[in-house]
């Protein structure tokens, strides 16, 4: 972790030179550059929040118990709020709609977020297997994974929940034990403190800057290891927009992109996907400004991000009109896999041990 202004502005000056070659980099991609994205040598990695999403048993069994407005639910409890339970009971349909836009998205491995663990997401991801948080609260983060792909559950990243009041982080292992290793962490992040400083007093501002010293934990963790990682999910905050100093002079955390990325120590200086792309509303009816669901890679990963490989997959006006599908929709991004006997490469500092079993 490094402060200083000195430090911040030449910061804030590489960034924006990324950013003007990522785009760069984009806009000259060939035409072809999907097809040879689509080869086995790469990945397709993506993220997706798919707001309340339970299987229609359970759903109708948690509507009886619903909680009332402004009636607090604790992450050990099983409850959906009366709103909720109300207004967004899913038809069958629906979750055909939902699998639907899955298969056009056709990613090789996806954070999830806001499902109620294997039930629900199979009947979006079929054919997938799954790692999902054990909060017995029915929003979890999780991974849907192809089959084929070798993965290993990681552990529940507690630290993210502030006494499971809020989400946990998932984490996911691919090619577990190889060179190649790639460790992965899906979040989901409090919501209520999008643009403002962390240290405006209001409660969500508080809860979401309590919650950075333990993602920063994770990534540091990651880049002292020489891991290739990955923060995947609902950051619930325009990262692309979190410019200017951590910290006060008094270090007062103020923002929470230039507190994770501050390339200290190496291997922590991260690329956010989605920069210099243009910003797209899931559907018309949508009026936001600017994404808040990315996909952050540390240094080593983002040296193999396919250029021009960053997507937005948006749902028809019609589906969005007449089905129940979703307020986020996904963003996705490729990857050019490790050779499987690289020694070069930044997993070989050591094996990973994870814990924790799939989901199926």
């Amino acid at each position: 972790m490094r402060h200083g202004r000195t430090f911040a502005f030449r910061r804030d000056i590489l960034r924006a030179f990324r950013t003007g070659i990522l785009a760069l980099l984009g806009a000259l991609a060939p035409a072809h550059a999907a097809e040879r994205a689509g080869s086995p040598t790469t990945l397709k990695l993506a993220t997706w929040n798919l707001e309340w999403l339970i299987a229609p048993e359970e759903f109708r069994t948690l509507k009886d118990t619903c909680a009332p407005r402004n009636t607090p639910i604790r992450g050990n409890e099983r409850r959906l709020p009366c709103d909720v339970a109300h207004r967004f009971e899913r038809s069958a349909i629906d979750f055909q709609t939902l699998s639907r836009y899955a298969e056009r998205l056709d990613a090789d491995v996806i954070a999830l977020q806001e499902v109620d663990g294997a039930a629900a997401a199979r009947l979006v991801f079929r054919g997938y297997r799954f790692c999902f948080t054990g909060r017995r609260h029915v929003q979890n983060n999780g991974f849907a994974i192809r089959p084929g792909l070798p993965f290993r559950c990681g552990r529940d990243v507690r630290e993210l929940a502030l006494g499971d009041s809020l989400r946990r982080g998932a984490e996911v292992i691919l090619f577990p034990g190889e060179p190649r290793e790639i460790r992965l962490l899906s979040v989901h992040l409090k919501a209520g403190c999008r643009i403002d400083r962390l240290d405006v007093g209001k409660e969500a501002c508080r809860d979401l800057a309590r919650q950075v010293p333990a993602l920063e934990a994770w990534i540091d963790e990651q880049a002292r290891s020489g891991r290739y990682f990955a923060v995947l999910g609902d950051f619930n905050r325009d990262l692309l927009s979190d410019s200017g100093p951590a910290r006060a002079a008094n270090g007062r955390l103020l923002r929470l992109w230039p507190e994770i990325d501050d390339g200290d120590p190496p291997g922590a200086d991260l690329v956010n996907a989605a920069e210099g792309q243009r910003f797209v509303n899931c559907t018309p009816g949508q009026s936001y400004t600017g994404y808040i669901d990315f996909i952050v890679l540390g240094e080593s990963l983002a040296q193999r991000m396919v250029p021009g490989s960053f997507e937005r997959l948006t749902f028809s006006p019609s589906d969005a009109r007449r089905r129940r599908l979703s307020d986020h929709c996904p963003v996705a991004v490729r990857i050019r896999l490790p050779d499987a006997v690289d020694s070069a490469s930044p997993a070989a500092a050591g094996t990973i041990r994870a814990t924790g079993r799939p989901n199926h």
